[in-house]
Order: C-alpha cells, then sequence, then structure tokens
C-alpha cells in the first residue's frame, strides 16, 4: 500500500507519495498538464541540475547560507546528474508558467534529497527549503531560460557531429564520382555537362555551412540572465552572487557562459530562439533539398533519370513486386517538414510574449530539442543507410551527356550562339543527337568535335 506526505503550496494540501522525492508542486503541475505524455528532455533536466549546483555554490560564497546545505544541495544535483532520481521529474514538456512547474521540480527534487543527505525526512522543509533554499536568489524566470539555452547549446554540439559525418561521406562520393560526367539541369531541363562527384561537392559544401551556422547559433545562445531573477532587475539575489554566478555556471557546465548586459532585455525578449530556430530550419531545408536531387538522380530505375543507386533498404510495395522506394531520402524530407513547423511554433510564440517576460519558452523549447533530435538522429540514418552505399551507373551518365541536346551549349564559343540553337532545334526536331547534327551540316570534323568534348567533359571535372 502507498504511503502517503501531506503537503502545502498557496493552493492547498495534497498527498504526496512518501518515498517520492518531488513535491506538492511538481504533483499539482503533472495534474494540470497532461500534454505531450514526455518529461522534459534529458538535456534540460541536466542543465536545470547544474544551475542550482551553481547557485548554491555563489550563495555559500555570498554567505546566503551555510556550508552544509550548499554541501547537500550540490551532492543532490550530481547524484540526478549521474543518472539517479530521474523517475521523480514528472511535469510534462509543455506546461503554462512559463516554465514555473519545471523549475519546481528540479527544486523539489533537490530540496528532498539535501533533507535526506543532512538527516532528515522528505517533506521536512525546515531543513532546506525548495524556494528558499535550492532557488535561493533565482526566480523560474532566469533558470528556465537559461537551462533551455544551455541545453541546446549541447544539442547544436551533437548535431553537428552528425553533419560533419555527413559532410564526409560527400566527401567520399565526390572523389570515387569525380571522372564521372552527368548531364547538368536548370529548371528541369538539360542545360550543361557535369562530374557527379561535383554535385556530391556541392552536397557537403551546403552541410559545411551549416555547421558554420550552428557554431554561431551555439554563442548566440551563450549569453544568459541568471541573476536577473523575475524581470531582470535581480530582485531578491544577493548583490556577490548575481556578480559571480554566471562564473560558477561555466565553472559547472564547462561552458563559456557569459551573464547578459542588459538582464530586463534578456528576460524579456525571445529573438535569440527564433534566430537559432531559423538556423536550424536552414539546415533542414537544405537536406531536404539534397534528398529531392538524389530521389530525381536514381529515379527509375529504367524509366527515369537512373543516374545513381540507393542502396535498398526494405520492399517497396505490398503489391508491386520488386519496388524499392528511396525510403531515406524520404525520410529525411519528412523530418524537414517537422523542423519547418517546429520553427513556426517557435516564431509564433515568441512574438506573443508580453511585456517583461515570455511565458512561451516551455513549448518554444520543446520545439527546438525535438527539431535538434530528429535532425540528428534523420541525418545518422541517412548516412549509415543511404549516402554511404550510393553507387553511380557511369556509362548511362555518358549516354545521357552524348544524348542530350544541352551539349549544344558548349559549342557557343566557336560556332555562335544562333547556329548552335539551329542545330539544336534540328536534333530535336528530328530526334538526333547533336553529336550526329553536326557532323552531318558539316560543321566540324568527327575529330575536331571529338577533341572538343574531351575538352567539355575534363572541364566539368
Amino acid at each position: 500500500m502507498t504511503m502517503f506526505r501531506e503537503e502545502r503550496d498557496s493552493i492547498g494540501a495534497m498527498n504526496v507519495p512518501v518515498d517520492a522525492y518531488y513535491g506538492v508542486q511538481s504533483l499539482r503541475a503533472k495534474e494540470n498538464f497532461k500534454i505531450t505524455g514526455q518529461m522534459m528532455h534529458a538535456e534540460l533536466i541536466k542543465a536545470l541540475m547544474e544551475l542550482k549546483i551553481a547557485s548554491a555554490q555563489a550563495n555559500a560564497d555570498a554567505g546566503v547560507f551555510g556550508e552544509d546545505i550548499k554541501d547537500a544541495i550540490v551532492q543532490a544535483g550530481y547524484e540526478v546528474l549521474d543518472g539517479k532520481f530521474w523517475d521523480n521529474f514528472i511535469v510534462d514538456a509543455i506546461q503554462g508558467g512559463a516554465g514555473t512547474s519545471a523549475n519546481m521540480n528540479a527544486n523539489e527534487v533537490l530540496a528532498n534529497r539535501a533533507i535526506e543527505i543532512l538527516g532528515g525526512a522528505k517533506g521536512d522543509y525546515s531543513i532546506v527549503h525548495p524556494n528558499d533554499h535550492v532557488n535561493c536568489g533565482q526566480s523560474t524566470n532566469d533558470v528556465y531560460p537559461s537551462a533551455g539555452r544551455i541545453a541546446i547549446i549541447r544539442l547544436l554540439a551533437k548535431a553537428v557531429t552528425e553533419l560533419e559525418r555527413l559532410a564526409a561521406a560527400f566527401d567520399d562520393c565526390a572523389d570515387r564520382f569525380k571522372t564521372v560526367i552527368t548531364m547538368g539541369r536548370t529548371e528541369m531541363q538539360d542545360a550543361v555537362p557535369i562530374s557527379l562527384g561535383r554535385s556530391f561537392g556541392a552536397f557537403a559544401s551546403a552541410v559545411r555551412r551549416d555547421i558554420k551556422r550552428f557554431a554561431t547559433a551555439a554563442e548566440t545562445l551563450s549569453t544568459i540572465n541568471m541573476g536577473g531573477t523575475a524581470i531582470g532587475t535581480g530582485i531578491n539575489a544577493d548583490k556577490q552572487y548575481i556578480k559571480k554566478i554566471a562564473d560558477y555556471v561555466s565553472k559547472v557546465t564547462g561552458l563559456d557562459m557569459k551573464q547578459a548586459g542588459d538582464l530586463v532585455d534578456a528576460t524579456q525578449n525571445a529573438d535569440e530562439l527564433v534566430y537559432v530556430s531559423g538556423i536550424i530550419k536552414s539546415c533542414a531545408v537544405s537536406l531536404s533539398k539534397i534528398s529531392n536531387d538524389l530521389r530525381l538522380m536514381s529515379s527509375g530505375p529504367r524509366c527515369g533519370f537512373g543516374e545513381i543507386n540507393l542502396p535498398p533498404r526494405q520492399n517497396g510495395s505490398s503489391i508491386m513486386p520488386g519496388k524499392v522506394n528511396p525510403v531515406m531520402p524520404e525520410m529525411l524530407s519528412q523530418v524537414a517538414y517537422r523542423v519547418i513547423g517546429n520553427d513556426l511554433t517557435v516564431t509564433a510564440s515568441a512574438e506573443g510574449g508580453q511585456l517583461e517576460l515570455n511565458a512561451f519558452e516551455p513549448v518554444m523549447f520543446h520545439s527546438i530539442f525535438e527539431s535538434l533530435d530528429i535532425l540528428r538522429n534523420g541525418v545518422s540514418c541517412f548516412i549509415d543507410y543511404c549516402v554511404s552505399g550510393i553507387t553511380a551507373n557511369e556509362e548511362h551518365c555518358k549516354q545521357s551527356v552524348y544524348n542530350s541536346i544541352g551539349i549544344v551549349t558548349a559549342l557557343c564559343p566557336y560556332i555562335g550562339y544562333t547556329e548552335s540553337s539551329k542545330i539544336a532545334k534540328i536534333a530535336a526536331k528530328e530526334n538526333k543527337r547533336v553529336y550526329d547534327v553536326i557532323i552531318e551540316q558539316g560543321i566540324m570534323t568527327q575529330e575536331k568535335l571529338d577533341e572538343l568534348l574531351e575538352q567539355v567533359i575534363a572541364d566539368a571535372q
């Protein structure tokens, strides 16, 4: 039989399981917010613990409370970071109150574990209090935004690891396909020859551009509003604590975190989250465009472009035997569509803030966390199950070039645009190769034309 202890808050009394490290405010939030069915993101919980550890150290250093309370809170925080008590974080990822429930869940878990460390019983907040001690010098309004930023920085780093792998995989394709010449296309029409390797090299360049943007995003988020408390004025926080808290946060997290120069601005505005979300969206858009290209290049295999082969991963149809679909590029595009939707959520939420605080950071963080998680996982699958196993149909690509009307562009410097257009029209009307029309019209000798085309192919590599 479950035993309970009674706890009270400003709303009233509730029965909390006697063995629970969470308290009345966490339990009330669990009842109020049955939204996603997901607990707070693991990186957010870790960041909350680190901020509480740093705050306890800064408060003790400022003489706000004693070493015994500080040591107990710090020990409790590191125990959570080591994987203990995670089932006591019971608040849904999306919640009203600007993250107050998440902050209080952290405060209550740490307070009750600290009480145990000091020899007391859970719920005896005369020993260590969730608000007076664990939350000392803080407000949800500086803790929660700061924790979210720390979490995003780490998720950006994890995503970058996979993006670097993807860029390297595209580089490998570029090297393997550098002598494979195919027909480049603009507006879905034949344009001029290009090495398949250069197309894949361009994919790698696009990914590396996103990696640079991710670094910029992480730098943007390294400024936090810890010390601002409720609205950025620092009310109820010791002046020494305010001065030192960012340094303690940097030491505990191992990240170079800086205190905002204008804490009021940093508390009320969420434009940096819009900026970062936009960078993630930009990456997703690029990856989806690349996925679109791979689907086109591999289309067929007999009645499409058929220039490359994607690794077969599963049956493509329950009715069409032997059909294999490009499931990995399809997956990555769907990831991109979700990221784009999450970016719109972040944009609307940032715009919806009022006056001294934006109350909608829970859904903003939830959206950004999800975007980075699914982007990272999607890219990982894309590398291992698609890009690494791509092969080229070299002879088919070569024949496409020679059969294409597009190679007439290479003749312009030699015979002029008007004459080249005439050749193109004849080839299209009579369903002939440009190569054959040039010979038939006596415009060039076969030897000269072969020499020219060899140079065009060399230039395309």
